[in-house]
């Protein structure tokens, strides 16, 4: 359970420049250990509101690449915290506001960092989401809406308000093709801890 008040704001370009800042401390620091990575989540969304935390992908083949990229991303502030219940999605996090540590003694902006393995069910179901959602400005804007009535009702629930998202989230991804077993499987993941 999340202490912090759940905020939706407007969208604002400043999340896209805070992921290419990001992006690249990643792609230089890690080099050829990935093979991608992708600003997913609202943020990643012209004109969708979203809470204020930018959600980040980084892409590896296999886990056999994921210890080396550990051990960069160690060095960079952050501690790993395994796949928190989603397979193929390692959850990373920041050691201080200056994670990524650039050397720079820069204070970043708040953002959630992810090693996925390509082709795993989380990072096609971020793609898919964030595809959709770039394409189609109404539902986006819908979603948006739903977010925003969510945080209101749920300010202090986290769980609550994920889960009141998930019906939304996985009628997209349905339209979108994702089968039926990776559906059941997210909605099972957002399920609120009663």
């Amino acid at each position: 359970m999340e202490n912090r008040t759940i905020t939706v704001v407007p969208y604002t370009t400043e999340w896209a420049h805070t992921f290419e800042q990001l992006a690249g401390i990643y792609r230089a620091q890690l080099g050829q250990l990935i093979t991608g990575v992708e600003h997913v989540g609202s943020t990643s969304v012209p004109g969708l509101a979203a809470k204020p935390i930018i959600d980040i992908d980084i892409l590896i083949k296999e886990p056999a690449g994921l210890s080396p990229v550990v051990a960069v991303l160690d060095q960079l502030g952050y501690t790993w915290r395994g796949d928190l219940g989603i397979p193929g999605r390692e959850a990373f996090g920041r050691n201080t506001d200056t994670t990524p540590l650039d050397g720079n003694g820069t204070s970043w902006p708040a953002h959630n960092l992810y090693v996925c393995i390509e082709g795993c069910v989380s990072l096609k179901n971020h793609l898919q989401l964030r595809d959709y959602l770039r394409q189609h400005p109404d539902t986006a804007r819908q979603y948006g809406t739903l977010k925003q009535e969510l945080a209101v009702k749920y300010p202090h629930d986290i769980d609550s308000y994920v889960e009141g998202k998930t019906a939304f989230i996985t009628g997209i991804l349905a339209h979108t093709g994702m089968e039926e077993d990776a559906l059941k499987n997210i909605t099972a993941q957002n399920k609120a801890a009663k």
